[in-house]
């Protein structure tokens, strides 16, 4: 039997590229092109909570916007980004630059033709030059600790570029409120059986000043960790 080489496999279904906003009008419109050049067939979706021309940039290259304001966060944002897909397989990446657009075909590939339910893009392979040293040491606490309490190996817990089989987002129960979302949406599926691979992608410097709020995000990662190993899935 003929191996499909990435991009022709996922070409052959459709994609959904998801990803949330809040005021990236100095970066929306180059991360959008860089989405068309690489899957032009893909449906470009952006939940969009901007008070700036983010939704306006994003509507005139010809990405689905759905208004969220005012804002209600991180979570009900990507909750709705999710849900709200119609691909087959939905990548999510963020609009700031930091993703490399490029891995687009690999992640969908490996969920439309190798049958994944969710492929995590982990940036941690290596320290990234454009991640903190504060952020890289607690990204790596947090992956040791939940690769103990789990009895597998993770890596990246908080990486924003992943490709999820919607069918699975359509039947999995998560906690959209709060910081850290993107962990419980890889330690839930594990935890439930659903098969889940890691690939490794290049982190770069973000355009525009990050929002994150270290202190929440710990706080809630933590609590995800702990409420998805020992509570009820």
């Amino acid at each position: 039997m003929p191996v499909n080489k990435p991009e022709e496999t996922a070409g052959r279904r459709r994609i959904t590229v998801a990803m949330i906003a809040r005021n990236e009008e100095g970066s929306i419109g180059l991360v959008i092109n860089d989405i068309k050049r690489v899957v032009p067939e893909a449906e470009v979706l952006v939940v969009d909570s901007s008070s700036d021309r983010t939704a306006e940039i994003a509507e005139s290259l010809g990405a689905r916007v759905i208004r969220q304001y005012p804002p209600k966060g991180y979570g009900p944002a990507m909750d709705c980004a999710l849900r709200s897909s119609s691909g087959e397989v939905v990548v999510t990446m963020d609009c700031d630059g930091t993703y490399p657009a490029e891995s687009i075909p690999l992640l969908a590939s490996m969920v439309l033709g190798e049958g994944y339910d969710l492929v995590d893009g982990s940036r941690l392979e290596k320290k990234s030059e454009a991640m903190p040293w504060p952020n890289y040491l607690a990204n790596l606490g947090f992956a040791l600790l939940a690769s103990l309490l789990f009895f597998r190996r993770f890596t990246d817990l908080h990486s924003g570029m992943r490709a999820y089989r919607k069918s699975m987002i359509d039947r999995l129960s998560y906690q959209p409120r709060g910081a850290a979302l993107p962990v419980e949406l890889l330690l839930k599926p594990v935890r439930m059986g659903y098969k889940v691979k890691v690939v490794y992608i290049d982190y770069r410097q973000r355009i525009g000043v990050s929002t994150m709020q270290p202190l929440s995000s710990a706080w809630w990662t933590l609590r995800r960790i702990l409420a998805v190993r020992f509570g009820r899935t």
